[in-house]
């Protein structure tokens, strides 16, 4: 869907109605919604709107926007996990707002389809990288609560975040550990888990492996197991325990 014809048009009415519940949402001023969605590398190509003003771009909604879906996320979790404790809540935020299920409900929403983005993210397929997609969504959000508050952040989130929610609340899910831990791990320390086997030991019919997990390059937790799946939850979730005593949480046992 075609957002605008040329640098700085406001979309016409119907664009705007379709866009609106494309994304579930409505904005006071097509201004703000024009701003959320326009990427700092189309603002540099296009400095100057058709009306002669400054090409804004959605970096400053994006600054509010994290800060809104980290109160939003926290609130959400509170409100369905009522017993849950400090670092189970601050674990099950992590998985909710990270860079990849970000990325994840703006491509449910279509925002890659939205975006304003200069010739080189274009070609280098910007529209469907994960953390600019993740960005968009938090400008997004940003630009709601600017326009009309939490409540309105709240309700639009609420929806978005639902299925994710759910997930959380599903049987089993707490033993997941290398799911979490990624999250986690992206979250707050922007990398990604690395497993190495470390070495098998044991007769073939009945072998243990020890694996060591690597984040950034450094050992942050050590496992073993019957299987290498095994091997690599263990670890995970000794780096977890590791993570959250760094963090000044304790896991309770399970």
């Amino acid at each position: 869907m075609a957002l605008i014809g040329k640098p700085g048009e406001k979309p016409d009415k119907k664009t705007l109605q379709a866009i609106y519940r494309q994304l579930g949402a409505r904005f006071k001023s097509p201004e703000s919604l024009v701003r959320a969605l326009t990427h700092a590398s189309f603002a540099n190509e296009n400095p100057t709107r058709t009306d002669g003003t400054a090409t804004e771009n959605n970096e400053r909604y994006e600054f509010l926007g994290d800060a809104v879906l980290d109160l939003v996320a926290s609130h959400l979790i509170m409100e369905r996990f009522p017993t849950a404790t400090e670092g189970e809540l601050s674990r099950l935020r992590a998985s909710i707002v990270n860079e990849r299920r970000l990325a994840d409900v703006a491509r449910k929403l279509g925002i890659g389809d939205l975006l304003l983005v200069g010739k080189g993210e274009e070609l280098s397929g910007g529209r469907n990288k994960e953390s600019l997609l993740a960005d968009a969504f938090e400008a997004i959000v940003g630009a709601i609560y600017q326009e009309s508050g939490f409540g309105a952040a709240l309700r639009f989130l609420r929806k978005q975040f639902k299925p994710f929610l759910e997930e959380l609340s599903q049987p089993g899910f707490d033993r997941d550990y290398k799911t979490r831990l990624q999250e986690i791990s992206q979250s707050r320390l922007k990398a990604t888990p690395r497993y190495s086997l470390v070495k098998e030991f044991g007769p073939d019919h009945d072998k243990t492996f020890e694996v060591n997990l690597l984040i950034g390059g450094q050992v942050r937790g050590v496992g073993t197991g019957k299987s290498k799946k095994e091997a690599e939850q263990a670890a995970a979730k000794s780096a977890l325990e590791s993570l959250d005593a760094e963090n000044g949480t304790e896991r309770p046992t399970p």
